[in-house]
């Protein structure tokens, strides 16, 4: 089997932590690796990804379709509690539930294995049922609407089965799924931004990727979060590896090839940080924009359209520094990492290393992510290491 390109395909292994010649390799070799990853063939007509993207696609605006329905209803009673605390809504499921039916009906031949963040114990119970009973009516509606499913309706037990088949732990063998049925929970309830993130890994590398984003406009939020009620929202972005990255209207417009941002000037620059200070250090992301020179105010949104964002060159670095002891899923980045480095961008953890997607469900990085075009990535870099070194030591 061909091998295949990790979505960081630019960026090499970094173990030393010495800030200059980190940097200094970074700036010598990325220019040479992007030239081999982009002659990288292809060629057999099982590693295109073409049918598999189109099912994606259509997964996650079929999942897309369900959610801004909900959204629109959206009543407290839909919020439930899970063990980690964070809401989770009917729409998380049925969006789980909707993505996993769709996959399978499309990709029939192939053997399905979903990593996913959904798993059913908490419907199975008496308190579940009345959620369940609206979970199998929205996915039911859902797929009739879309009319190209013969399937009769789902029953409650379908709905359960297709949620439960994200109990996968993925791996570096074979082919997972990777799905986040809704990322950006709170920003989902607060009316904000959220999206359906699905990914396909294929010997623990990204193979292709696709972002619904309902709440996303279709013009640039470029340094500024308020919109006209006017400006038309809902983006799919779309990439699969060695084709670029893509993006459409959810209503499905002609998809366009978008590109990072080409700005090499820290000055100019916008970053994007999480909207919640829970999810990430603000005040480190600060620090490391100081060093940067970054002249702008953070534009501070939910959930995995800001990968989309920044693949179309809205802004030109997204920092995610969790608190401790947070481990990242591999779900809430695999799709927003190859449809930003598909767009030329790069995506490291905060000592310069590639994502590694390949070891479960987890994801085991150095502090944070960083994300921004190859041409700033070495002053960011540099900016991360000396925030870091002065934050350490000052503990």
């Amino acid at each position: 089997m061909a091998t295949i390109i990790n979505c960081l395909r630019v960026v090499p292994k970094v173990t030393n932590t010495n800030t200059e010649p980190l940097v200094s390799l970074f700036s010598n070799r990325v220019s040479r690796l992007a030239i081999v990853a982009s002659a990288s063939s292809f060629s057999s007509s099982t590693m295109s990804y073409e049918n598999e993207l189109a099912a994606a696609n259509k997964a996650a605006s079929l999942a897309a379709r369900l959610c801004q329905k909900v959204q629109k209803e959206l009543l407290q009673s839909d919020v439930q509690s899970k063990s980690d605390k964070s809401p989770v809504t009917v729409a998380d499921y049925g969006s789980q539930a909707l993505v996993s039916f769709v996959l399978e009906n499309e990709l029939p031949s192939e053997s399905f294995s979903l990593v996913a963040e959904e798993d059913s114990g908490d419907l199975r119970k008496e308190s579940g049922q009345e959620t369940l009973q609206r979970i199998t009516k929205l996915v039911n509606d859902t797929l009739l609407s879309d009319g190209s499913f013969s399937v009769s309706s789902l029953t409650t037990e379908d709905v359960l089965r297709a949620i439960d088949r994200g109990k996968s732990e993925g791996g570096s063998h074979g082919r997972h799924w990777v799905l986040d049925p809704i990322d950006g929970t709170k920003g989902f309830l607060r009316g904000d931004q959220y999206a359906i993130a699905l990914a396909l890994l294929d010997e623990g590398k990204v193979a292709l990727g696709v972002l619904a984003c309902p709440n996303l406009p279709l013009v640039s939020i470029s340094g500024d979060s308020q919109h006209s009620s006017h400006d038309e929202v809902g983006c799919l972005f779309f990439a699969k590896v060695g084709a670029g990255t893509y993006m459409q209207s959810l209503d499905g417009s002609l998809p366009k090839k978008v590109h990072v941002s080409t700005t090499e000037n820290p000055e100019e620059a916008s970053l994007f940080e999480s909207f919640e200070a829970a999810h990430s250090l603000h005040d480190l992301s600060s620090s490391i924009a100081k060093k940067l020179g970054v002249k702008a105010p953070p534009v501070r949104i939910d959930s995995q359209a800001k990968y989309g964002a920044l693949s179309r060159g809205d802004g030109a670095v997204y920092l995610r520094f969790p608190h401790k002891g947070y481990r990242e899923k591999i779900w809430d980045h695999a799709a927003g990492c190859i449809v930003v480095t598909e767009a030329g961008g790069v995506v490291t953890d905060a000592a310069g290393n590639p994502l590694d997607f390949s070891q479960g469900r987890y994801l085991d990085l150095d502090t944070g992510i960083i994300v921004t075009n190859q041409k700033l990535m070495p002053s960011l870099l540099k900016a991360v290491r000396e925030s870091l070194d002065e934050k350490n030591s000052s503990l």
